[in-house]
């Protein structure tokens, strides 16, 4: 059994109160007919108040309010169990977070477009596990493979320059340490989504791109950036305070490097998108996973649980209009009874 909002058991404390109400408002009574005058002569020009009537009425209004307060919580009890399969595949996305993707050549930066591409991919996912790759001059490992988005999400939005020390793109270290992350004795299919502008400082992308080839790789590639390029700019608390210059002290303007990209995807099988229209992105993402072999990878048994709130509710409301109908005054078949020694 599960509670599906325990948050309303907390109202469990107004039953003590509802009690001690009741408690003090008998005691008032009592005191005020003592002030009224002798108690057995009280008793004897009401002869049809019942002493037992508001114990009565009290009991049923705490039942009724514990039926309301467990209806608010919703117990939930599993009915049957089920055998669930995911099938999908394993994805990791690697993600180029040199001071290049800080270029606001693509609004609002490389960087920024990168990561809603990434979180509109991971919005359309059904039962893949991903993972998170960072890179610019080396590669770091950001998320293992997880089937949980939400912590996929939030790390992704912490990704910037300041998480690699060494800066340039190193496209080759992204590869190898994004194959890392797949289990070469699963059958599961490995897809990496390489996210860069393209502008490679380092040497053998291109073997690197062969070598996942051979462990079963594909890898897509969404290049970022414009061919007119873009300046590179330095903020402090946001706002601009100069522009990234180079060891002759002249601006740096980084362009879009297509021709790496493309190489590398095409050494997998793979395929290379503009990213700049992020709607082409997400439909030729779809289309690639359709094409992808999915694989059972994960067997769960599941219970599936029953809401019960309406027992709980109809008590409740059955208990209130039963109230309704109780009087303080003695009952005439009970008083016949004589069941509560009631004179």
């Amino acid at each position: 059994m599960e509670l599906d909002e325990s948050k309303y058991l907390y109202l469990l404390f107004l039953l003590p109160v509802v009690v001690a109400l009741f408690l003090f408002n008998l005691y008032w009574k009592r005191k005020k007919q003592r002030e009224f005058g002798d108690l057995e002569l009280v008793k004897k020009l009401s002869p049809e108040s019942s002493t037992f009537k508001p114990v009565l009425k009290l009991v049923v209004i705490v039942l009724a309010l514990l039926g309301l307060i467990f209806g608010l919580v919703n117990p939930k009890i599993g009915t049957k169990m089920e055998t669930v399969k995911r099938e999908g595949i394993d994805i990791v996305f690697a993600m180029d977070v040199s001071k290049s993707m800080l270029a606001e050549d693509i609004a609002p930066s490389r960087l920024e477009k990168s990561k809603q591409i990434v979180s509109q991919i991971i919005n359309q996912l059904g039962n893949d596990r991903i993972g998170i790759v960072a890179y610019a001059g080396s590669a770091f490992p950001v998320l293992p493979i997880t089937s949980d988005y939400s912590v996929a999400k939030m790390f992704l939005q912490s990704m910037s320059p300041d998480m690699v020390s060494s800066q340039g793109t190193s496209l080759d270290e992204a590869i190898q340490l994004s194959g890392t992350y797949f289990d070469d004795k699963s059958k599961t299919s490995k897809l990496l989504i390489l996210i860069s502008d393209g502008e490679d400082h380092s040497e053998g992308a291109q073997v690197a791109a062969e070598e996942a080839n051979k462990q079963g790789m594909r890898i897509v590639t969404i290049g970022l950036g414009t061919e007119k390029g873009g300046t590179i700019p330095l903020k402090v608390n946001g706002k601009v305070q100069s522009y990234q210059r180079d060891n002759n002290d002249e601006v740096v303007v980084t362009k879009l490097n297509r021709t790496s990209l493309q190489a590398i995807a095409k050494a997998t099988k793979g395929g290379y998108v503009d990213g700049n229209n992020t709607k082409e992105v997400l439909e030729y993402i779809k289309n690639t996973l359709n094409t992808i072999q999915k694989t059972e990878f994960e067997a769960t048994q599941m219970a599936d649980f029953q809401s019960q709130f309406q027992w709980f509710l109809g008590i409740a409301f059955a208990l209130l209009f039963l109230d309704l109908f109780f009087l303080e005054r003695k009952t005439e078949w009970v008083k016949k009874l004589n069941l509560f020694n009631e004179k």
